[in-house]
């Protein structure tokens, strides 16, 4: 296979300031995360004292030592609701990824109960939605570490309806041959009560765990009655007497380790891992300066490329056809890749042939890499008379269709509908991550402000009218001011649009993980049944 040539100079005082751009954004999303692990740090003496282990504590121990963990939407609900980007950073209240727990693959995922107390936010909710899809869409175990005071109710109205959607997700994978593990920490009340009762296996911890409906506060004030904790749904009650739980824990570690075994004795093949493969040519901290600050400034995507693909070969598809879609064959750890990137806005032939591509993939079997950067589909008189609408139809049927797995890194601009033909969140990619320097919107803030000058000089030129002086700057300056921070990656991962944010140096690692996932959940046969496993 071609090996890429690099026309990147690293000395050069452009790579440099495209070096320090980099860094200052990855400083400022690594930044927001260390925030989120204060946070719940700062609980630590409180856990300690209760005789717990706080959450992430608890993660690390449940994942095989040394194993690779890939966190997944790690600032989900960034700035929104009660996350105010400063000291309270919750991260979407939960600690989630992908990781290995006794040899095999897991979603694992814990409530992150030192920040509010694990309470269920809007975007919180939104997350473990997107952890269930990938679950089920990549048959991955669940093994779920909860103590949460149930659902927010200052946002009940955004929780309520979509909350029942996270209870039927759970009894359909039960149904459907994925196994799920909880291990309750502490509480689990009212609608969170269902979690443990609709897993597969459940795991307490003695003198810690709380499972009912309703807490003795609600049963006094909706029935009188009164009842301690315990009497109500302790522990020691859900294992000996209720039979919600299948095991007993002394304590959170031991809980933990609970799981572990469970894990263990699962008849759940290990993951079939990436064979390897020889590493890029190029060095990886190249990444950090090849896309520019200035982003109207082009670079050619297969400088990305030479620093992810193994012995940085790469098999260009149609080169000088439609070259600003690049299209082309690669193996990353080894494992067989059709990569499509942006040198510039898809034209026509471009758009035919990503189709035509992507259904050349589809039809070997071949998974899809997109390297995201594009203004959109190209406009203007000679693109329309070309057929851009037609071509790039074409292009969004094969994206939409394709029959491999899909995986989407935003590099830069994904805006309008490159965004879609580049498998975008809409696009249902099996994994979507965003470099720091990524920008998604419909179109761009400046673009948009020009846009609405033109139809306003317009519509008063029609009305014979003379414009008020300022007028159209102040209203296009005020678009920019308002647009310019919806379209940044915080906003975007914030959102969900994405499954974090990544440091452009572990793009090649992330994207290895994520297509040796999906290779092994093509793979895997599942045992489904009518309905989710009942209890006894």
């Amino acid at each position: 296979m071609p090996k890429l040539t690099s026309g990147i100079d690293s000395g050069s005082a452009a790579f440099a300031q495209n070096k320090a751009f980099m860094e200052a954004l990855i400083e400022e999303f690594r930044g927001y995360e260390a925030k989120v692990r204060e946070n719940s740090e700062s609980k630590r003496g409180k856990f300690e004292k209760r005789g717990q282990l706080l959450p992430r504590d608890r993660v690390s121990l449940l994942l095989d030592r040394g194993s690779a963990f890939m966190e997944i939407s790690t600032l989900a609900g960034l700035k929104m609701h009660d996350d105010d980007g400063k000291k309270n950073v919750a991260g979407g209240g939960s600690i989630a990824g992908i990781g290995y727990v006794a040899g095999k693959r897991c979603l694992v995922v814990a409530t992150d109960s030192a920040i509010k107390g694990g309470s269920i936010s809007p975007m919180g909710l939104k997350k473990t939605l997107r952890l269930q899809e990938i679950a089920k869409k990549q048959k991955l175990p669940i093994v779920a570490l909860t103590e949460s005071a149930g659902a927010n109710l200052m946002y009940q109205s955004e929780l309520f309806v979509e909350g029942g959607r996270a209870f039927a997700n759970q009894a359909r994978m039960s149904a459907a041959g994925i196994p799920q593990v909880t291990v309750v920490h502490g509480s689990s009340t009212a609608g969170g009560a269902y979690m443990p009762g609709l897993s597969d296996y459940t795991v307490v911890v003695r003198g810690k765990s709380k499972i009912f409906l309703a807490g003795p506060p609600l049963l006094k004030a909706a029935t009188g009655e009164i009842a301690t904790d315990e009497e109500l749904g302790g522990a020691e009650l859900h294992y000996n007497t209720a039979g919600t739980a299948e095991y007993m824990a002394e304590d959170d570690a031991h809980g933990v380790e609970t799981a572990r075994e469970i894990v263990g004795h699962l008849p759940w093949d290990a993951p079939v891992e990436a064979e390897g493969g020889k590493q890029p040519f190029y060095d990886a901290t190249d990444l950090l300066g090849i896309v520019p600050e200035d982003a109207k400034k082009p670079y050619d995507v297969r400088e990305i490329i030479a620093r992810i693909t193994d012995g940085s070969d790469f098999l260009d598809f149609k080169k000088e056809f439609g070259g600003a879609t690049v299209c082309g064959h690669a193996r990353i750890d080894g494992q067989t890749v059709g990569i499509l990137g942006n040198n510039g806005p898809i034209d026509p032939q471009g758009a035919v042939k990503a189709a035509q591509f992507i259904q050349l993939c589809c039809q070997s079997n071949t998974p899809l890499l997109f390297l995201m950067n594009t203004t959109g589909y190209l406009v203007g008189r000679d693109a329309e008379t070309g057929g851009i609408v037609k071509h790039g139809s074409k292009m969004i049927q094969a994206v939409a269709n394709a029959t491999v797995p899909k995986v989407t890194i935003v590099v830069g601009g994904a805006w309008g509908a490159g965004n879609y033909g580049m498998c975008g969140r809409g696009f249902d990619p099996d994994f979507i991550f965003s470099w720091p320097s990524a920008k998604v919107g419909v179109m761009g803030p400046e673009q948009a402000a020009t846009v609405m000058k033109i139809i306003t000089e317009e519509k008063f030129a029609k009305m014979g009218q003379q414009i008020p002086d300022g007028m159209t700057d102040q209203m296009a300056q005020k678009i920019v001011d308002q647009m310019s921070p919806e379209t940044t990656a915080l906003f975007a991962t914030a959102r969900l649009w994405d499954d974090g944010i990544i440091d452009p140096r572990d793009t090649r690692r992330v994207v290895s993980m994520a297509l040796s996932v999906c290779a092994d959940a093509r793979k895997r046969q599942l045992n489904p049944t009518a309905f989710g496993v009942a209890r006894g």
